[in-house]
This record gives structure tokens, sequence and C-alpha cells, in this order.
């Protein structure tokens, strides 16, 4: 029997997940919900999914931090997904699920061409360790769910407003053609059949640190293999810096590329110092 973590926001997409699941009994479910600390009601959402819990029988796990009205998609994201890998090793290193759908793919990938984006802005939800089985759904049809069985949810304030990219969005893309989110759907899947190979081909030069390669190599292949090498810590245009700095940083002078991560030069080989060394 497997265990599962569910990712549980209050909202009408998270309830019916859970709701799906509950009625498949061979499963062991947790409910885990994540208060960011962004919305000064947010404790009400949590109350709403411990009772939630309840209701179906489930255990809960609640984690609150206080994160502040400023704090971005990123941040809370990251934190979110940090709460649910802890809860996931706390239950044997159960498997973990959220409840994103088939809009929430046309989004990211929308703000990831928005942002400039690599392949990666494309292959988006593909992480092997969280399983998404609403991706097949949309939004209305969620919605049409949870009206028919009779559910309830909490609405998220922060949905409608403008500050966030995503919301923003959101709207342009309620009048996107069937045919052009097929399109970005396809190009989606087919990205993330590619992700495998990719992954297994950059890690084979994980370790290179030659600049005369960094040189020659394609543009792309060296940006995702300096991606690799400095743990997805830097941003597209760090990145590119960086290896314009590698191709023409005279020898025995030092880059930092940002968020810690310092590159020392030689004639022929660059040393990367990441922010954990730096602190040793």
């Amino acid at each position: 029997m497997k265990t599962y973590i569910v990712a549980v926001s209050g909202g009408v997409d998270s309830v019916v997940l859970l709701d799906m699941l509950a009625k498949e009994s061979e499963h062991e479910l947790v409910v885990a919900h994540f208060d960011h600390g962004i919305r000064p009601e947010s404790d009400a959402d949590a109350r709403f999914v411990w009772a939630l819990a309840q209701h179906y029988g489930l255990p809960c796990e609640v984690r609150r931090e206080e994160l502040g009205a400023g704090a971005s998609e990123e941040l809370a994201r990251a934190r979110r997904y940090a709460f649910l890998r802890d809860i996931a090793v706390k239950y044997d290193n159960a498997n973990i699920v959220t409840a994103h759908h088939q809009d929430d793919v046309v989004e990211t990938i929308a703000i990831n061409l928005a942002r400039g984006t690599g392949w990666r802005g494309l292959a988006v939800f593909g992480r092997s360790d969280v399983q998404r089985p609403l991706l097949g759904y949309r939004k209305k049809e969620l919605y049409g769910y949870a009206l028919t069985h009779h559910l309830e949810w909490v609405e998220d304030e922060t949905n409608r407003q403008d500050v966030y990219l995503r919301n923003r969005l959101r709207r342009r893309l309620s009048v996107l053609s069937a045919t052009a989110r097929q399109e970005l759907l396809r190009l989606a899947a087919a990205q993330k059949e590619l992700r495998t190979e990719i992954e297994a081909e950059l890690t084979s030069y994980g370790s290179e640190t030659s600049r005369y390669f960094f040189i020659m190599a394609p543009e792309a292949a060296a940006l995702e293999i300096l991606r690799r090498q400095t743990h997805g810590q830097l941003t597209r245009p760090q990145l590119q810096r960086l290896l314009l700095a590698i191709k023409t940083a005279r020898p025995h002078t030092r880059f930092e590329a940002g968020n810690g991560w310092v590159f020392a030069f030689d004639a022929r080989e660059f040393v990367a110092h990441s922010p954990k060394k730096m602190l040793q």
C-alpha cells in the first residue's frame, strides 16, 4: 500500500484532488497544508484544510511560515515544496501529489516565455518526485466536479491581484484559441520526453572546467552545463554573464556570478566556489 502526501491549499483544485483520491481506498493519504503567512486570513485556510482532513478521516500536517506580503511567487513555491518534501521523508519517503491541472501548464509556459526561457521553460512540471494526476483536466472541469459532488472550498484573494504576473497572464490566456492551447501542450509533452535524454547527456560534462571547452561549445549546451554546476541557483542572465567571463576573463582574476558563486580563472581552467564552500 502506497502513502501519498496530498498538497491541499483549500482551493477548488486541491479539494477536488483530495476527494478523488479519498475514494481510492487502497492508498494511505496524508493531507499537507503550507501556510505562507502572506495573507492575514491565511490561518483560516489552514483551519479549513484541517477540518477537511478530519471529514475524510485523514492525518493532517500543517506548517506556517511568516513570508510576509512582499514574498515572491518563487520564494513561496520553494518553501512549500521544502515543506512537502520534509513531510514525505517523515512518512518513509512517501509520494507527493499536487493538484496542478492543464491550465497551470499553459500559464506556466506563458510565464516562462514572457520572462525569457530555455528548453526547461517548456518542460514544466516534469519533476519525477511529484505526481500530478490532474494535468489532463481543465480548470472549468474541476469546478464542474466540485459542484456536482457538492464540495466546499476557499478562494484565495491573491488570485485576483495584478501584482502577480500569473494573474495578469491568466486573463490574457482566457482568449487563447483551442488550437494554440493544444500546440503549447504538445510542445510541453515532447520536451518532457526529451528531458531525460538531455539530463543524461549533460551529466557527462558536469565536472568540465576547461575554458577552451566552453569557448567552443554551443551556447545553449554551455549554459545548461553551467546551470548544473551551479545547482540551478543562477538565473539565465547570470549564466550568460558567467559564460562570457569564462571566455574572456584574464588569468588570475575572479568573477562574482551571483548568489554567492565566485569563479577563479587561470589561463586554461576555472574553479567554482559555491556559497557553501565560501563559508568553510
